[in-house]
């Protein structure tokens, strides 16, 4: 067994594609690549990526299904979305807000959908961060991906992001965030007046 020029080889592998990991993940360039969040490497500060990933029924959270309803689930990291004629339901990863102090919780809808969204950031983030710039325009560079939905609530959204590994994680300002292939379908099914519920 010691002289199985295969085990060699196969342990070779494995270590060399062990440091090879431990070398990307540690590095500080590759943390910040492709951030939709304009903040530090989140790997320090956040150590799981976990969704709960189970149906739930709409019954429970909205009284009608009036053009249809979108459930974001802080506590499991998932957004739940049912069609006003109940014929289409989906269930999506998502990144919540960091903290409970940047969550806002309760009824709201949808009201402005935008296709290639640029960014701002609110006041309080730039009191939080001012080297943060001011605006960052549509494209692979914003933090709001490449689909946007405003809600009733002033500066929360459900949007997309560049940076996938956000999604699962308590990793945002208060926002939703969907992989982008995601919320360029949920932005398809939804439509302004869109039912919101966060809990």
């Amino acid at each position: 067994m010691g002289n199985d020029p295969k085990a060699l080889n196969r342990r070779g592998f494995i270590a060399a594609t062990a440091a090879l990991g431990a070398t990307a993940l540690a590095s500080p360039a590759l943390a910040l690549s492709g951030s939709t969040e304009i903040e530090g490497d989140i790997s320090s500060s956040v150590s799981r990526n976990v969704s709960s990933f189970r149906s739930l029924d709409w019954r429970p959270y909205f009284s009608d299904l009036r053009n249809g309803a979108i459930l974001a689930d802080t506590q499991s990291r998932a957004v739940h979305f049912w069609s006003e004629d109940e014929s289409v339901y989906r269930l999506y990863p998502s990144s919540v807000p960091l903290t409970p102090a940047l969550t806002r919780l309760g009824r709201t809808e949808i009201i402005k959908k935008v296709e290639g969204p640029d960014w701002r950031p609110t006041p309080e983030m730039r009191q939080r961060n001012p080297e943060w710039p001011e605006y960052i325009p549509a494209g692979p560079d914003s933090p709001l991906g490449t689909h946007a939905m405003w809600l009733t609530w002033q500066y929360y959204r459900i949007h997309g992001t560049h940076d996938t590994r956000k999604i699962g994680r308590r990793s945002s300002n208060g926002c939703i965030g969907l992989y982008n292939e995601h919320i360029a379908e949920l932005f398809s099914l939804s439509k302004i007046g869109t039912q919101v519920m966060l809990i």
